[in-house]
């Protein structure tokens, strides 16, 4: 039996405001060149369509890391699965997610990265769950949504590998498990 996805976010929603949190990031990093991480593999969606639109100089690397097993509840363990590529030394790096929780694997990556020297470290997630924070040290400039607490795909994000390519966010209702 196949599991059940309702909306949560349109496609045209989703799109809307990407477009508004690119005009916003172009205009605070105005003059300058800005350094995306994105954190793979979920965040791939969303760092690429949000690099499009940006208007500043933009340069991109890539890092994955884990706190999550194959269930829906992170671990706490966080490791790093994938480093960048690139130095950090006096760059402004926004950090490109796309979903925050917890807060647990930010703030330990936030931690490493400091100590290689950045600029900045900034953060911009295309969903963020408040309530669900631990580490409450980890705050988001830029946010493109807040959502409930459920258990959400697309854009993406996944369960258990599936859906992270449907164009919009959708709530899962697990059918048969």
């Amino acid at each position: 039996m196949a599991d059940k996805i309702h909306v949560l976010l349109t496609e045209e929603e989703v799109d809307r405001r990407i477009n508004e949190v690119a005009a916003q990031i172009s205009e605070d990093y105005a003059g300058r060149e800005i350094h995306l991480i994105c954190i793979l593999k979920g965040g791939v969606f969303f760092t690429c369509e949000l690099a499009k639109r940006l208007t500043v100089p933009v340069s991109m690397d890539f890092m994955s890391v884990s706190s999550y097993g194959a269930g829906t509840e992170s671990s706490g363990v966080v490791r790093i699965v994938k480093d960048l590529d690139e130095p950090l030394e006096g760059k402004d790096v926004l950090i490109v997610e796309d979903i925050i929780d917890s807060g647990r694997t930010l703030a330990y990556l936030i931690e490493v990265l400091k100590q290689r020297g950045p600029k900045s470290i900034t953060l911009c997630t295309l969903l963020d769950k408040p309530e669900r924070r631990v580490k409450k040290q980890v705050t988001v400039k830029y946010t493109c949504f807040t959502i409930p607490d459920e258990f959400v795909v697309g854009y993406g994000l996944d369960y258990d590998q599936k859906y992270r390519n449907l164009p919009y966010i959708g709530v899962v209702e697990l059918v048969g498990k």
